[in-house]
């Protein structure tokens, strides 16, 4: 059999493919190395475990298996999975309970936009037991006003306010020797700008405007006003909420994997790793899945990311929900589930 391209469906005959599913199957729902009789007592003795074993040492070659130690058992490489993922998987969709689940917990009556969003991530991570994050919005209401009070020399109070009414305050470093009517006029620049559009909608313009030189302002209020607008342009301003991470516990077989779920814990501590899944769902349409070390988040072979974005009554893409654990996840089940959710925080939120 010649060299098969892990990234082809097409390259593996039906026999292999059957064989390949068979094997991705029996390791998600055991974890554990699979033998060539294991395979063909699933397939109902319809092949010889001597010819499964030549298929699986043709999927070995091509990179999609790998034997974890000398058995005979074989597992699904990251890429394997990838290929399983992308071309042999059938997904399901959500039971009764489980969209039900999902509904009670959405429901936004009463709650802010943060409360939504956490339960959502508890459900989630509860349904799929693994962990669940979601990363929250940044401030995506229309903006109304924003305003820069002087506290003391070198010091200043950014105040923002939404077309909601909601208000956020924040301190920044000015210039010492900042005269009052700077931050008065810095104000008025961009309320004049911001009004009725999101943060995000007006930077690329008035950071152009600056960079032009076409507004009429001085060098020290051209600083406050891109400093101001710096405190809710970065990432900081984004808010993420991690649950369920002691699902990925429930689950380990060996020590190879708790060594795994040690790496991945550590990641989902680094919030500067982690945020950066909103701009990796931006670039495509609905879910996306991402194995090992393809996140380019965690660099830990043997996990997985189910996730997808959530939009705002606009159709902007503000945040990202998702599933993250062992690659040994049951995809056919989690994709429609961390689909749904999104889709229904996306619908609650712009309500």
């Amino acid at each position: 059999m010649a060299a098969i391209d892990a990234h082809s469906v097409a390259a593996l005959n039906e026999r292999s493919r059957d064989i390949f599913r068979h094997i991705v199957e029996s390791y998600v729902e055991t974890g554990e190395p699979v033998g060539s009789r294991t395979i063909a007592r699933r397939m109902g003795g319809s092949l010889s475990p001597a010819t499964i074993r030549n298929v699986m040492a043709d999927l070995e070659y091509a990179g999609l298996l790998f034997a974890p130690h000398t058995s005979a058992g074989r597992l699904p490489s990251d890429a394997g999975l990838r290929l399983f993922v992308s071309g042999l998987l059938q997904v399901g969709g959500l039971d009764t309970d489980e969209r039900k689940a999902i509904d009670a917990h959405c429901q936004a009556a009463g709650r802010s936009a943060e409360e939504v969003l956490s339960q959502a991530t508890g459900v989630l991570a509860g349904l799929a037991q693994c962990a669940s994050i979601v990363l929250t919005p940044k401030t995506e209401a229309p903006l109304k006003h924003i305003e820069f009070v002087n506290l003391k020399p070198g010091r200043a109070l950014v105040v923002l306010v939404t077309e909601d009414g909601a208000v956020e305050n924040r301190l920044m470093e000015v210039p010492r020797d900042l005269p009052p009517a700077s931050l008065i006029e810095a104000s008025n620049f961009l309320s004049a700008r911001l009004a009725g559009k999101t943060l995000g909608e007006a930077r690329a313009e008035i950071l152009e405007e600056l960079t032009s030189r076409r507004a009429q302002l001085d060098e020290l209020t051209s600083r406050v006003v891109q400093d101001g607008m710096a405190i809710w342009g970065g990432e900081n301003n984004s808010s993420l909420i991690v649950k369920g991470q002691a699902n990925l516990l429930s689950n380990v077989t060996a020590l190879e994997d708790l060594e795994r779920i040690r790496h991945l814990f550590a990641a989902l501590e680094t919030r500067e790793q982690i945020v950066r899944v909103l701009d990796l769902v931006g670039k495509g349409d609905g879910v996306q899945i991402f194995i090992g070390a393809q996140t380019e988040l965690f660099g830990v072979a043997g996990c997985s990311m189910v996730v997808a974005p959530f939009q705002n009554s606009r159709e902007q893409i503000v945040g990202a929900i998702g599933v993250i654990g062992p690659s040994r996840l049951n995809y056919a089940r989690i994709i429609p589930m961390v689909d749904y959710t999104a889709k229904l925080v996306g619908r609650v939120l712009g309500q």
